[in-house]
């Protein structure tokens, strides 16, 4: 006997949402995989704080106008203050990207004697709880020891730390202060008392204006000129070398 109509077409229409179901099912499934497999191998999620902290391939960089402050007697430099380029790097002392890419600057300092200098700027991220203070630490060093105390200091802090947030202890500044050659009582009374943590928020500012969003943020001067480069993110020291030949040439 024949089946009614409306029950073959109750059946096709079971048919129809279970066919649905499992392909939304499989869709899923296949999202789930990729995402298990992308985070095994390290992967992070893209966010508007991590973009510009990715690492980039190795490509020619292109020259941007941007408003980034001067370089001035009131900036960490290291290398010759004369020179043409300047790689001014606005950075966070927890930051792993940062961390990486600290001695690529130094390799391109070394690389180019007298014709690169490097200014170091803050700019550290309000999801890293000790970067603030470890900013504000380093300034008390350098107006307690001098340019070579500074960069001795955040030297010692990319080495040491993990690089997470709270990678390294605000309780082991001051020791690390005493390391370099400063006086802990003068430190500690600096330190406390937030002496820096206008200029540190004065950096960030001028990093906001010259577009800097994430870390670390490096742009490229040519002294010369006005021109400059922006290569954001924890670049290969040879994308690096592309902006600062394009510079010297231009």
């Amino acid at each position: 006997m024949p089946k009614p109509a409306t029950e073959k077409q109750d059946i096709n229409k079971l048919t129809l949402i279970i066919c649905g179901l499992l392909v939304v099912a499989a869709f899923l499934i296949g999202m789930l995989y990729t995402k298990v497999q992308y985070l095994e191998k390290g992967g992070q999620a893209d966010t508007g704080k991590n973009i510009a902290n990715k690492e980039a391939p190795p490509n020619e960089p292109t020259q941007a106008v941007v408003n980034v402050p001067k370089v001035t007697d009131q900036d960490h430099v290291r290398g010759d203050r004369k020179a043409r380029i300047a790689l001014i790097e606005y950075s966070d002392l927890e930051c792993p990207f940062c961390k990486k890419f600290h001695p690529t600057a130094q390799q391109a300092l070394d690389a180019y004697k007298g014709q690169l200098m490097w200014v170091y700027r803050h700019f550290p991220l309000a999801f890293h709880q000790n970067a603030h203070k470890e900013s504000e630490a380093s300034e008390c060093v350098a107006a307690l020891g001098g340019n070579d105390a500074f960069w001795k200091y955040i030297d010692a802090i990319y080495e040491r730390t993990t690089a997470n947030g709270t990678g390294f202890a605000l309780d082991k500044l001051a020791p690390l202060a005493v390391e370099v050659g400063v006086n802990q009582a003068k430190f500690t009374e600096c330190f406390d008392k937030g002496t820096y943590a206008k200029k540190v928020d004065d950096e960030m500012s001028g990093g906001s204006q010259a577009g800097v969003n994430g870390t670390p943020g490096n742009i490229l001067l040519d002294t010369k000129t006005g021109k400059t480069v922006v290569i954001p993110g924890a670049v290969p020291f040879e994308q690096l070398k592309l902006g600062i030949d394009s510079l010297l040439k231009g």
